[in-house]
């Protein structure tokens, strides 16, 4: 068919039970292919000069970002007036994909192939190529990798050879270090780029593909009810600390008697050594109350909480927007914290706009203080998983609290869903707060699918 290929033409050109094209009616060899499966790719077709020369055709790029009709229409204008200097454009671009390197792919990779990730994703990534897939592979031309160079690949991030300990700015520091799961991981992100250089038409074949990578350990600590009964009595004694601090520090600001102001200043400073910022430990009863990831809670907004159905609807999340069903005893938190009027965050930073940073130190302090210095913060969502577990909640019901369904579902489903879910997060969110609230440690039982180890 032809038509003039601006945007509007472009959105409405749907899928066939077979690819056709649109050829622009302005720009000869200009065209826009559409495949079986949705994809609206540009490409400009062309013929060099001489009896019995073939028809070849170029792919511009897919649409969308970079690719819009104008960008594309300008790049076909590109091509066509290379083929009327007599340059064969397509063997050009096939010299210079014989002889991209891994580091200029992955920079193209970065631009054009991470367009549906997150940007925490896109950094992880950025960091994973420029620590280690560039300096051990960056020089390397793609055409010639083979399965044993993404072995030997993975084998040296293991032995720590791209492990650095450098200064990154006045306060910076950047500790890259090896080990299996970073030359794992790494080795998967690998192997994506490859994929995409092959979807590409880079190379034919995927190197890493059937590279076995070393075993993912999984990191599933799990808290006790003696350890949340620890944790509950360091938390409360932290917060009872910061409390008399701030009001040792109020009646300082009236004490005129020297005597008097070394003694309080003394007391004061004990107490700093015993007590924590209030929403740190906030931050960590919620952690523990709702199974939620640490970004989601530190990031969580006002108008995110709902008091009246008793959930969080978060605008964004790891898995998108998703609907977090609260327990009374989070409920309950959250309705007794103070609003800063000019912030929009439940948990606002200490020092300009955002939210709250300092959890990570606060919580070194705090799990040095109750004895439990291999917890993780993340382990504590594993916590609420087997408290869940262990109360009797169905493993879909489960999946549903911890945001492991698709949000979509959820959010269309919700009036279905929410009635267990409720029930679950109040029985789930209850035992922990028992738990963490008992006293005698001794006493508790072990909570979930934890065993006495």
């Amino acid at each position: 068919m032809q038509a003039k290929i601006i945007k509007r033409n472009v959105d409405a050109a749907r899928p066939q039970k077979r690819d056709w094209f649109m050829w622009d009616t302005e720009l000869k060899g200009f065209g826009l292919k559409v495949t079986r499966s949705g994809n609206r790719v540009y490409i400009v077709q062309y013929r060099m000069s001489g009896r019995g020369m073939p028809t070849r055709r170029l792919t511009i790029g897919k649409h969308g970002s970079p690719w819009t009709p104008e960008k594309a229409r300008a790049e076909a204008k590109r091509v066509l007036g290379e083929v009327a200097d007599g340059q064969d454009p397509q063997q050009v671009k096939m010299t210079e994909k014989a002889a991209m390197t891994m580091s200029e792919l992955c920079d193209r990779y970065l631009e054009e192939g991470c367009a549906t990730k997150k940007a925490s994703t896109i950094a992880t990534d950025k960091g994973r190529i420029e620590r280690h897939i560039k300096p051990l592979l960056g020089r390397r031309r793609i055409k010639d990798l083979t399965v044993n160079d993404i072995k030997r690949f993975m084998m040296d991030i293991a032995k720590g050879k791209t492990a650095i300990d450098e200064k990154t700015g006045p306060r910076g520091r950047a500790r890259v270090v090896g080990g299996q799961g970073t030359a794992s991981r790494t080795t998967g992100l690998l192997g994506g780029i490859l994929s995409f250089a092959v979807a590409e038409g880079i190379r034919s074949d995927n190197p890493a593909h059937g590279v076995k990578r070393f075993p993912d350990r999984k990191n599933e600590r799990f808290l006790n009810s003696q350890e949340l009964a620890k944790l509950g009595e360091t938390l409360r004694i932290a917060e009872a600390a910061e409390k008399e601090r701030n009001e040792l520090e109020r009646i300082l600001g009236h004490t005129k008697s020297e005597t008097e102001r070394a003694a309080l200043r003394s007391k004061i400073n004990a107490l700093a050594k015993e007590g924590e910022n209030e929403m740190a430990i906030a931050a960590i009863r919620l952690l523990i109350l709702t199974g939620c990831r640490k970004t989601e809670i530190l990031s969580l907004k006002w108008h995110e909480v709902d008091f009246e159905f008793g959930c969080l609807r978060l605008d964004d999340s790891k898995t998108g927007q998703k609907i977090v069903m609260l327990g009374a005893p989070a409920l309950q938190l959250l309705a007794g914290l103070s609003r800063d009027e000019q912030s929009p965050f439940v948990f606002p930073a200490l020092r300009g706009e955002g939210h709250y940073v300092g959890l990570p130190k606060a919580w070194n302090r705090i799990r040095k203080r109750a004895g439990l210095l291999d917890v993780r913060i993340h382990d504590l969502r594993h916590t609420f998983a087997s408290a869940g577990a262990g109360s009797g909640v169905g493993l879909q019901v489960l999946g549903k609290l911890l945001g492991h369904s698709d949000p979509k579902t959820t959010g269309r489903y919700a009036h279905i869903a929410n009635d267990p879910i409720k029930a679950a997060a109040d029985r789930t969110a209850g035992r922990l707060a028992d738990a963490m609230n008992e006293h005698d440690s001794s006493r508790v039982e072990v909570i979930g699918l934890i065993k006495n180890k």
